[in-house]
């Protein structure tokens, strides 16, 4: 506080946007979870259609059929 008349305008001004850049930056937090979230997203997309296709080759495959 006291200390501030000491600095120039500009000097106070870069020292408040620097802070706002800081509040609004992403940080690695939200990059992770949102990186996470797309890789579960995919495997479950991925597990799904495997699951289909397996079940579907179980049928084609009937040893009954001789």
């Amino acid at each position: 506080g006291k200390q501030d008349y000491k600095k120039t305008r500009p000097m106070l001004r870069a020292t408040r946007l620097k802070a706002e850049a800081k509040k609004t930056a992403l940080g690695v937090k939200e990059v992770a979870l949102v990186l996470a979230a797309i890789l579960v997203f995919l495997l479950a997309f991925y597990a799904f259609f495997y699951l289909n296709v397996s079940n579907e080759v179980d049928l084609d495959l009937d040893p009954d059929e001789n």
